[in-house]
């Protein structure tokens, strides 16, 4: 059964003001505004001093158990919000591996599925590792990405996005972090929302449904309920959708990790794997706690995933 090995991640130590982001990308103060006062966000993480491979190098760095496993990891997933993250003739990816000396692995990237791309990886690398049959195998799961032009500054009426990269270390089983049901869905009605110019009022309208309908599926798939869930660790696009989302489900918003939504903003993919690390930090998640992970990405992708710490 899938689990997670380790999970590490790398926050900036620049922390920017959600009005500088929104200065800079020509943002209206009214907006701002409201994400300040109804959304909960407040700053966001910048490494303008680091450039992509060092940011997931940062994270890949976090992990304790890779020093000397280097040799047992297969595959690398780099999951991707955007399709170009670097001048053509760059490949961030393979610099990262050769750094960290995973010369045995075979690196892709992963795209369009948005923000929710990393639970895909997650639920991707598994199937990888068990089809491959070596029960010391590994898969390393990147995310996280770089602010680098105005259109990835804030999503309008959404979030303001940040820069924390994740790392995640994927066995084909394990005692603790198991993938127990995983589900994903994809509303392509809503394609042209990405690039975000401006999200379509029915998707505004319909997120939560859809979002709450999914962590449902994925609830099921597990065997579990909602009930049985210690924590939901989120996209953290911001308060206010979540409330939302949890009126829909009946689930109490005490419920779902929000910690860093006023402080990392929306780190593209990396938000679930960034909240699973300070989840644990903070005593919110317990060995044998059931949890969820869940996501949304532009285009329009829903994804959840429930695993028992």
């Amino acid at each position: 059964m899938t689990a997670l090995a380790e999970v590490g991640c790398h926050l900036p130590a620049s922390a920017v003001s959600i009005d500088t982001v929104g200065a800079a990308a020509g943002a209206d103060e009214r907006q701002m505004w409201t994400f300040r006062r109804f959304y909960g966000l407040n700053e966001v993480r910048r490494a303008p001093d680091l450039d992509l491979r060092d940011a997931l190098g940062a994270a890949v760095g976090a992990l304790t158990t890779l020093p000397g496993n280097e040799h047992r990891v297969r595959y690398v997933l780099y999951a991707r919000t955007v399709s170009q993250v670097a001048p053509a003739g760059d490949c961030p990816v393979e610099d990262v591996c050769a750094a960290a000396g995973l010369t045995r692995a075979v690196a892709f990237t992963l795209t369009q599925h948005g923000c929710a791309t990393g639970l895909l990886a997650l639920d991707l690398a598994g199937r990888l590792l068990e089809d491959d049959g070596d029960p010391d195998a590994l898969a390393l799961v990147l995310s996280g990405e770089k602010t680098f032009s105005t259109a990835l500054q804030l999503i309008p009426e959404s979030t303001v996005m940040g820069e924390a990269t994740a790392a995640a270390l994927v066995a084909p089983h394990g005692e603790r972090d198991r993938l127990l049901g995983y589900a994903c869905r994809t509303e392509g009605r809503y394609a042209e929302d990405f690039p975000p110019d401006a999200l379509d009022p029915a998707f505004l309208k319909e997120h939560n449904t859809l979002l709450a309908e999914t962590v449902r599926e994925a609830v099921e798939a597990a065997g579990v309920t909602l009930d049985d869930l210690a924590v939901v660790l989120p996209h953290n696009v911001n308060r206010l959708s979540w409330s939302w989302t949890c009126r829909e489900l009946g689930l109490p918003l005490e419920r779902v990790f929000l910690d860093n939504v006023p402080v990392t903003g929306h780190c593209f993919t990396a938000d679930p794997f960034v909240n699973h690390v300070h989840a644990r930090a903070a005593g919110r998640l317990r060995p044998g706690d059931l949890y969820l992970m869940a996501a949304v990405g532009l285009g329009a992708t829903f994804s959840a995933a429930v695993l028992r710490h």
